[in-house]
């Protein structure tokens, strides 16, 4: 009998919030985003509660207006390579940008933390949104958003080629013989293409997951191909089962059109459950942290999304400003949608500065009703599985806590992991080296 069909969790681990003013409730720890006890405390609680993997986002350009916890955080590598020493299988997924990094160097930090942490490794692959980031790199302009995605496919093609630069039994290692490797199981990328140039081979060899998990993030047009065509996960974020659903159906069949098995592209919607014995309990913890929300944070964290734009030039409670292409560049689908709901509600320049800045989402209520959300969401074609985010102090603990015993009562998550790598969790199929299989193609021939 075949095993149903289970949900896939991850966690992300955003120090002190994603927003601007979590961090100034009493029962957060003001200096989480630097604390590397809090990060080991909550890798292994996702762990505990037998989650797929926990991430860890970046950004490469900040102002006085980012958000507290882009301020003064870890690198994301480097953190991920500290908790894989306190873990033994939750995934480890981290972002890094196609546009201001090179493919050796990228495909060598992944491959070590692969390597570090068993296979457990994932690279959320992103192309950096704020324009700023340029700066900090020496680059006379941002790239434009399809020149980004150019430049990441070409990336992630040299990165993957260059992960199969050893085939899984190169290493003899014979102390008898001498022979350290096989130099016929040693491949050189010799990869020249419009952005990179690169010749390989990688010096770190293929872990037991063969490579790394590759997530992506982008959810403007360009971005659905790009991660229909070479993600093995999408993660992405919607208020509606409606939204999700369409999305869901809209990435799996630009995959199957691209010849993969839909089922090999993951869909993770990201929400921010907020937990109470009663509803009423539930709405209090949201109202509390949303009160921490100045109208002058709010419209700082809505300027972020629009290239760092001045919203306070605007009056208040008159209809949103008409801002032209601004954000078209960086967080297109997000200033695309914010516009568009604006447009068609009607809505002020506070009330959009502030639901963007104090997100609700529909996973608030007792433990009972997010799991029963969570379930018609995953049952009726709307995910894959889900991110967990932590809107209010204790949110992962809580979930772990009180959602996922009945999620296990229910058979729609695990109560055991099923392997010792991300890939082998997530359930996705092991890619064996370019080079065997073409040295398994030609033995088929002859």
């Amino acid at each position: 009998m075949a095993k149903p069909r289970q949900l896939k969790l991850g966690a992300l681990l955003h120090g002190v919030g994603g927003g601007t003013s979590l961090w100034r409730h009493p029962d957060v720890q003001a200096d989480a985003s630097v604390n590397i006890d809090v990060y080991k405390r909550w890798v292994q609680k996702a762990e505990a509660g037998k989650f797929d993997l926990v991430f860890i986002a970046d950004g490469l350009y900040i102002t006085e207006k980012s958000i507290p916890h882009f301020l003064n955080r870890f690198e994301p590598l480097t953190l991920l390579s500290a908790l894989a020493a306190v873990s033994k299988h939750v995934g480890l997924v981290g972002t890094l940008s196609t546009s201001y990094s090179e493919p050796f160097t990228v495909a060598r930090q992944f491959a070590s933390l692969d390597m570090i942490s068993g296979g457990r490794a994932g690279w959320n692959v992103v192309t950096s949104p704020l324009e700023g980031s340029a700066l900090n790199y020496g680059k006379k302009e941002h790239p434009d958003h399809a020149k980004r995605y150019r430049i990441a496919t070409e990336f992630l093609e040299v990165v993957r080629g260059l992960w199969d630069s050893w085939e899984d039994d190169a290493f003899v290692r014979d102390k008898e013989t001498g022979v350290f490797f096989d130099p016929e199981k040693m491949h050189t990328l010799n990869h020249v293409g419009e952005f990179f140039s690169v010749k390989g081979p990688l010096n770190i060899a293929r872990s037991k997951q063969g490579q790394p998990v590759i997530f992506q993030a982008g959810s403007s047009e360009v971005g659905k191909n790009y991660a229909a065509k070479h993600a093995d996960s999408v993660f992405t974020g919607h208020e509606t089962i409606e939204d999700a659903q369409a999305f869901y159906q809209d990435v799996k069949s630009r995959a199957a059109s691209f010849g993969r098995n839909p089922e090999e592209v993951l869909i993770f919607p990201g929400i921010s459950p907020i937990l109470g014995r009663t509803p009423e309990e539930a709405e209090r913890k949201y109202q509390e942290v949303a009160s921490l929300v100045t109208i002058e944070n709010a419209l700082d964290y809505l300027g972020r999304f629009f290239e760092h734009h001045d919203f306070s030039q605007y009056p208040l409670d008159e209809p949103f400003p008409d801002v032209g292409d601004l954000g078209k560049n960086s967080f297109q689908s997000s200033t695309d949608k914010i516009k568009k709901d604006a447009k068609e509600k009607g809505l002020t320049l506070r009330q959009v500065a502030l639901q963007v800045a104090t997100p609700r989402g529909g996973f608030i209520g007792t433990p009972v009703q997010v799991a029963d959300r969570i379930q018609a969401w995953f049952e009726g074609g709307a995910a894959d599985g889900f991110m967990i985010t932590a809107a209010v102090p204790n949110g992962l603990e809580d979930f772990v806590d009180l959602v996922v015993p009945i999620l296990q009562e229910r058979d729609l998550f695990r109560t055991e992991y099923e392997s010792d790598t991300l890939r082998g969790n997530l359930g996705l199929p092991f890619p064996e080296n370019r080079y065997t299989l073409e040295r398994k193609a030609v033995a088929a021939k002859s």
